[in-house]
């Protein structure tokens, strides 16, 4: 093959896209600073809350399989789409696998033409982080300060780190049935500068807490959480529910809080509120946020998260990150799209790369 046929076939900038590594996101992540990824993050999260009526919307696309649960999450506005590809596998600790890994593509509408591909195992922990506190800034008692970590797994320290960059949480209690994640927790969060108090149960974790946070990984229906250890006042983050038949929180709790949700569509099939009936009110988080619903209205109110995730929040964390790495070498570029130089000869591209 000669110099003119190789330069022929070389890919054009049409065929290149963006691609963060694992690596590049850690190293992304380090030069912003965790707590200002995880404020401008959330932003941008909340950018797109405020303008939930341009999105195409579906609950996320499940396929349950033995030993956990696969997802894809798409969404799209009028000039970007997103996705997520996203795993749930409790038992993968146990072999030494992520419970959750992640990838996502950002691509044009106009044209079909990713324009990122990135890891998203780090980028979902800090995007459901940056979620959780987020909505903790509209429904968090006025100057909380205590935090209860019940479940101390891969999330915990994402969370606590975004409390207090957006809500001001400096104090944790954390409770988890394995004590090693509850030691790894707290040896990663006591040099963040938090104070730590560790607990033996989920009800002496609570005690004192405005806060709440419950983040376990069994797909179970599970009572982590009983209507007598919640008190006036609180708010629960409850994040570990996100599939049909696992639960965190006791069915009398939900009956005397205030529920905020995400996505009714997909929160009444996998969140605390599967145990509620299909009519049971609820307030929809983007309504809270355009000031058309109310969120915390009083100190006596207890209010719920019922978190599930949903691609909106993706698609806000890939929009983030490509504005981030646009020009830089936080970014590799992939010749991951064929690009002939006749669009309709394909087959011809194809022939002469074989010389």
């Amino acid at each position: 093959m000669n110099a003119e046929t190789l330069s022929q076939l070389a890919p054009s900038h049409l065929a290149y896209v963006p691609f963060v590594s694992v690596a590049n996101m850690m190293r992304l992540v380090h030069h912003i600073g965790i707590e200002r990824f995880l404020t401008d993050l959330a932003a941008h999260i909340e950018e797109d809350f405020k303008r939930w009526p341009e999105f195409d919307k579906t609950p996320r696309v499940a396929s349950h399989v033995p030993g956990g649960v696969i997802e894809l999450m798409p969404t799209a506005d009028d000039r970007l789409y997103g996705f997520k590809y996203v795993n749930g596998h409790p038992k993968n600790t146990r072999t030494g696998h992520q419970t959750v890994t992640a990838f996502g593509v950002l691509s044009e509408v106009s044209t079909g033409y990713p324009v990122l591909l990135t890891e998203m195992t780090v980028l979902t922990a800090l995007r459901t982080a940056a979620t959780s506190a987020l909505v903790g800034k509209y429904l968090a008692p006025k100057g909380a300060e205590v935090m209860a970590m019940i479940g101390n797994g891969a999330q915990c320290e994402f969370q606590a780190m975004a409390f207090r960059a957006l809500c001001g949480i400096n104090r944790l209690r954390l409770y988890d049935i394995d004590p090693s994640a509850t030691l790894k927790a707290k040896r990663n969060l006591e040099v963040q500068g938090f104070e730590i108090t560790t607990c033996s149960s989920a009800q002496d974790a609570v005690e004192g807490a405005q806060v709440i946070t419950t983040c376990t990984a069994d797909k179970q229906y599970a009572t982590i959480l009983t209507d007598n250890m919640v008190g006036r006042g609180q708010h629960i983050n409850a994040i570990g529910g996100d599939c049909p038949g696992k639960t965190e929180l006791h069915r009398d709790i939900l009956l005397r809080a205030d529920i905020f949700v995400e996505y009714p569509e997909q929160t009444r099939i996998e969140g605390e509120i599967q145990q509620l009936a299909d009519d049971h009110p609820v307030t929809e988080l983007w309504q809270v946020m355009r000031g058309e619903a109310e969120g915390r209205r009083n100190e006596a109110q207890l209010t719920l998260f019922d978190s599930v995730g949903f691609a909106t929040e993706d698609f806000s964390a890939l929009r983030y990150v490509r504005n981030l790495v646009q020009n830089t070498d936080f970014a590799e570029n992939l010749d991951m799209l064929a690009d002939p130089d006749d669009p309709r000869d394909l087959f011809g591209m194809l022939q002469r790369s074989a010389g």
